[in-house]
């Protein structure tokens, strides 16, 4: 199993959590978003992810012996459910499985690609707009979107985001709360997200998979 990521990329820390909760052992390749123009923009890494995106996960089917290439970190991770079972980040529960799915695809679809690298580099390359424009920005949507989640969890949380054991849902809220502290976003008017984090912290799955615990870690 080989995973390509990078070190402060929200989709590669939310396959490097499941990973390290599964307990799977992987190769790790660095991909540099910022060096030379950007290394996920190479001829060859450009042939494993055509959309230029990391993370990238190339593993051998444990069903089907198949050399598998998966992009899309939620589909990986579905995948690595589905192959790897114990310890389950989606439920079985239909019903719980989809307050997972929501909770987890308001970080990962709604907050995330609106703030990620790519957008941020074109508000402030094509675009032209000053860095305090980009921090305003940032905080606009975070802000939304941490408003409207913590009303969730209002409703679901138990020490986790969706009662007592780790979901989808913590794998995908654990990026963008890094994401927000890098940024000096102000999280005191989310008393249940803060609470979540805390507890999510301390776990060492959560620990393995931070940022500057990587290899690339401030390159």
């Amino acid at each position: 199993m080989k995973l390509h990521g990078y070190w402060r990329s929200s989709a590669s820390y939310r396959v490097r959590i499941a990973l390290a909760w599964k307990g799977l052992d992987y190769e790790y390749s660095p991909v540099h978003l910022l060096k030379a123009g950007g290394e996920q923009k190479s001829a060859e890494y450009s042939r494993l992810n055509p959309a230029k995106l990391v993370p990238t996960l190339e593993i051998k089917d444990p069903n089907s012996g198949e050399h598998l290439v998966l992009n899309q970190s939620l589909a990986i991770i579905e995948y690595l459910d589905a192959c790897f079972p114990e310890k389950r980040l989606v439920p079985e529960s239909p019903v719980v499985a989809a307050l997972v799915r929501t909770l987890a695809l308001d970080m990962a679809a709604d907050l995330q690609p609106i703030a990620n690298l790519r957008v941020l580099q074109y508000l402030t390359g094509q675009l032209q707009q000053p860095d305090e424009q980009k921090l305003a920005w940032i905080s606009h949507w975070v802000t939304q979107a941490f408003s409207a989640f913590e009303a969730r969890l209002q409703k679901t949380a138990g020490k986790y985001c969706v009662g007592d054991n780790v979901t989808l849902a913590d794998v995908c809220l654990i990026p963008q709360v890094y994401n927000a502290k890098r940024f000096n976003i102000d999280l005191s008017g989310y008393p249940c997200l803060c609470s979540v984090v805390e507890a999510l912290e301390e776990l060492p799955a959560f620990i393995a998979a931070r940022p500057e615990n990587q290899i690339d870690a401030n390159s």
